[in-house]
């Protein structure tokens, strides 16, 4: 059973990774999903999938029986829930503003959205601090 749900976490890793790098918005979110999914599930599984009893301890012992389920991984699980239930919700607050504010969903169209004073190309050293072009105009001067 543990190879089944090895085998469908990585494909829900793939899946989400695929939809991350689509380049649209909405797939990135449906990407975070599916790997928040994953995550959950590789807890899940890691915490030992039998048909145990649940985890108490009988009186007068202080630690519970041989062959009980594991709970630590059920309160990992719900904790990572809460926080990816969290993230998606102030992740669609940020990708319905950004399309409000831009009126695409497209990750590239909004790159082109941004000022040109902010982007990669703006930020290059000036002409005269590249020693390579000063050593071309100095021969170049020279050769004049």
């Amino acid at each position: 059973m543990e190879l089944v749900f090895a085998g469908l976490v990585g494909f829900l890793v793939a899946g989400g990774a695929y939809l991350m790098m689509s380049g649209q918005l909405i797939r990135f979110l449906f990407g975070l999903v599916l790997l928040s999914n994953a995550a959950n599930l590789a807890i899940f599984a890691a915490g030992r999938l039998t048909y145990a009893t649940p985890p108490f301890v009988v009186s007068g012992e202080k630690v519970p029986a041989a062959g009980v389920a594991n709970a630590l991984p059920q309160a990992l699980i719900l904790t990572a829930i809460v926080i990816g239930f969290g993230l998606l919700a102030f992740a669609l607050a940020l990708a319905f503003r950004a399309w409000q504010s831009l009126g695409t969903t497209e990750m590239d169209a909004m790159r082109a959205c941004e000022p040109v004073s902010l982007t990669a190309a703006a930020v290059q050293p000036p002409v005269e601090d590249d020693p390579a072009l000063a050593y071309d105009r100095t021969r170049m001067e020279v050769a004049e």
